[in-house]
């Protein structure tokens, strides 16, 4: 283990130097893939696998291949649709038309047999996206977490679609009916946690899906999609591999996707929303990129407020869209805050991702090296500085946290998201800039406040309540606990992905209303002793 204060040394170790529990058993080769609830086998062409984290062969690094993966085409892609389609048949399908409680179980065997897979999928999740093994570990315990409350919620809103409402002389009954074809794409940031999250609160509100799994984070979903055959009905769920467009852009152009169901930048999902042949039929549920602002005032308890901020932007060097992007920092306080800054920000562990207490690993995708370095380089052209020692070097795959101070509109990382271990701080003496920031801002998902005074507080959350769609009173920005809703304005997404809400995200909301008269008083009997 190292911090950035101590050495250059990237870390990077030779393939007999990792730990026998953390090696990789085999070169994982994805030779199958699921469509219409049988697992084929591939005989096509194939797309390599490399881990961001360099291996040292003597005195040069080399990317480890992981394995590979089915390089489909247009034809295969189409394939999963139709399936897709057949399952769904408008609503008519067994799955769309099987009760509540005959998803539920479905989905419950599915969650104990993934639960089955845990060790090799946490290996695969470390060594593809270079998340620390404990973060891996979490993050899949996460999931199954969530997958489990989300069945729990459901189990409830059935219970609810009972009860009737009366109103007018008419009594009516609400129940969740699926939407349709979902596609499905998650993230590489986060490729078990957040592709999940969609796919099980579409299949539990019966609708039928295309899985694309992510460019980063493919393999570790191998394990599963066994459990995706054997608990679900044919075409249920299919799963597509290839270059996203080329695989995506045909489903999309058929126009028989119901539901986009995305993470990942805008650029790339405009693109997508434009093939389709009626996007005003096309609901959306996306979760984009975020510019998240931390205000830290001049009475804020400096310890907390740093702390906070620097797990804010670094946690998993900062690849997560509800990282803190941009830190205001009142004037009078800034000398003291950036010493601080400076401080933890050099005493970060950086290191390989097996190791204990790493903070800092290579970037899951190397191709953000250079990116990066230009933001630095853009802003320290216009007057911005590195205050910390090493801050943006490059050693491998691994970006040394940078703190950037004096940041101001001119430059490039104070408008665009870096995605990466960036900390630029800007300092404000009146709280209209950083909120005249936040009102121009193209992205609007959440903002940090930090401070003492209450009535201060609530008077600049009431300021920027109307651009973001969560606000933290001391405390980093963040995704859970998923009990809250989670979403975006502006740039940043459509829809709602907390536990309840993403349910509702992927249903549509039915009513079967009659009059409270007599005749219709056995229907009503008979809706009370049923679930429809």
């Amino acid at each position: 283990m190292t911090t950035i204060a101590e050495t250059r040394d990237s870390r990077f170790v030779s393939e007999q130097e990792i730990p026998e529990e953390m090696r990789l058993r085999k070169i994982e080769t994805q030779s199958s893939y699921l469509v219409n609830g049988e697992i084929r086998q591939w005989h096509g062409e194939y797309y390599d696998i490399f881990s961001s984290v360099l291996l040292r062969d003597g005195e040069s690094l080399a990317a480890k291949r992981l394995g590979a993966v089915p390089f489909m085409t247009r034809k295969e892609s189409l394939d999963a649709l139709e399936a897709a389609v057949e399952a769904y048949d408008r609503g008519m399908g067994r799955w769309p038309s099987a009760p509540v409680a005959e998803r539920i179980e479905a989905v419950d065997e599915f969650i104990r047999r993934m639960a089955g897979q845990k060790e090799d999928v946490v290996r695969l999740l470390m060594w593809e996206t270079a998340k620390t093994y404990n973060e891996s570990e979490n993050e899949f315990e996460r999931t199954l977490r969530y997958m489990e409350d989300t069945v729990d919620h459901m189990r409830r809103i059935d219970e609810d679609n009972r009860q009737f409402a009366f109103d007018g002389g008419f009594w009516g009954q609400v129940s969740y009916r699926p939407s349709g074809v979902v596609l499905c794409m998650g993230p590489s940031n986060y490729p078990l946690y957040e592709t999940y999250s969609l796919l099980i609160p579409a299949l539990l509100t019966g609708n039928t899906v295309i899985l694309k799994f992510p460019r980063v984070g493919v393999l570790l979903h191998g394990p599963i999609v066994p459990a995706m055959a054997d608990c679900f009905p044919p075409g249920v769920v299919n799963t597509i591999y290839g270059d996203g467009e080329a695989v995506v852009g045909p489903v999309m152009e058929s126009g028989n996707v119901d539901i986009l169901a995305f993470m990942g930048p805008s650029q790339y999902v405009d693109r997508l929303i434009l093939k389709h042949p009626a996007p005003h039929r096309l609901h959306m549920v996306l979760g984009l990129e975020a510019k998240n602002p931390a205000i830290v005032l001049e009475d804020a308890d400096l310890d907390l407020a740093v702390s906070e901020c620097v797990l804010g932007a670094l946690a998993y060097n900062g690849q997560r869209c509800a990282a803190l992007k941009l830190l205001f920092v009142h004037e009078s306080i800034a000398g003291v805050f950036l010493e601080r800054l400076q401080e933890q920000v050099s005493g970060i562990a950086i290191g390989m991702p097996w190791e204990e207490h790493i903070r800092i690993t290579p970037l899951a995708d190397p191709q953000r090296l250079v990116y990066l370095r230009g933001l630095v380089e853009d802003a320290v052209g216009y007057g911005a500085r590195v205050v910390n020692p090493g801050g943006g070097e490059i050693s491998g795959t691994i970006f040394y946290p940078a703190v950037l101070h004096r940041v101001d509109e001119r430059m490039r990382v104070y408008r665009e998201e870096q995605f990466g271990p960036i900390i630029p701080v800007a300092q404000f003496r009146d709280i209209a800039e950083p909120v005249r920031f936040m009102k121009e801002s193209r992205f609007g998902q959440q903002a940090s406040i930090f401070g003492k005074d209450a009535r201060q507080i609530c008077n600049v959350a009431t300021g920027i309540l109307n651009q973001v769609s969560r606000i933290n009173i001391n405390a980093k920005c963040q995704r859970g606990p998923d009990l809250f809703p989670f979403s975006g304005k502006k740039d940043s997404g459509q829809g709602m992905f907390s536990i309840h809400d993403a349910l509702e995200s992927f249903a549509l909301k039915t009513v079967l209303a009659a009059k409270d008269n007599r005749e219709n008083s056995d229907i009503k009997g008979f809706l009370e002793k049923t679930a429809m």
